[in-house]
């Protein structure tokens, strides 16, 4: 009975853990919320096909949209804070600039995503010397998006107004005036551009030995270092 009642509660707890998991709303990769231990993420990304490297049992490969990867998984005082997806081949200057541009409109044609710039500030014009302006001007080319929030909005706004409690009574809250409406919808603004601060997606053209490939970022900057341990 002893051991019946142990396992009950162990169920319990991996199921409370799970859930408590599965509501944080931080950035995900392939459904997997990027959190939590490097062991088990690497286990989850097992179970999505990735395999194994060779060189490095830590460092997995697989195909991931249409392409051939390799994923390494980044964390700081052991919780992962970051999926890193790299093409597992390079290619020449024409290509990657096709295949950076098409990530550009990819990201901006999915519904999970948003950004804060524009389609001509992100993608490369046909006639930039991408090889000149690595080499000789230094330049960075990326793009930057950030995942939607997959909370429910009302929850999101109900969740907002409770935290104006202190400042309103419930009943000027479930009744706003104009002037309380415009104060929620400004701090649902600045829940916005949070969740566009922690949960962003962003790639980059790299090179190795003359060559190109895109290397993609899925951070949860909740996790990422901020000089806590200086």
């Amino acid at each position: 009975m002893k051991k019946l009642l142990c396992a009950i509660i162990t169920l319990l707890c991996a199921a409370t853990m799970q859930a408590q998991e599965e509501e944080k709303d931080v950035t995900k990769f392939l459904g997997i919320p990027v959190d939590g231990y490097k062991p088990a993420m690497i286990e989850k990304l097992k179970a999505k096909g990735f395999t194994p490297t060779i060189a490095d049992k830590d460092v997995l490969e697989g195909e991931f949209n249409g392409t051939d990867v390799q994923l390494y998984v980044a964390t700081n005082n052991n919780k992962v804070y970051r999926i890193m997806v790299a093409d597992k081949n390079t290619c020449g200057e024409t290509d990657i600039k096709i295949r950076f541009n098409n990530l550009c409109r990819q990201f901006r044609n999915n519904p999970k995503y948003k950004t804060f710039w524009t389609e001509e500030e992100q993608t490369i014009p046909d006639n930039e010397d991408i090889s000149y302006e690595i080499t000789v001007h230094k330049k960075r080319y990326e793009a930057a998006f950030y995942q939607i929030s997959q909370l429910d909005t009302v929850a999101i706004y109900n969740k907002l107004k409770q935290s104006l409690l202190s400042k309103y009574a419930q009943e000027q809250l479930d009744n706003p005036t104009e002037e309380i409406s415009t104060e929620i919808q400004k701090a649902y603004m600045r829940y916005e551009l949070t969740a566009a601060r922690n949960k962003s997606v962003w790639f980059m053209i790299a090179e190795r030995f003359g060559k190109y490939y895109i290397c993609m970022f899925y951070d949860n900057e909740y996790n990422k270092a901020d000089g806590e341990d200086l």
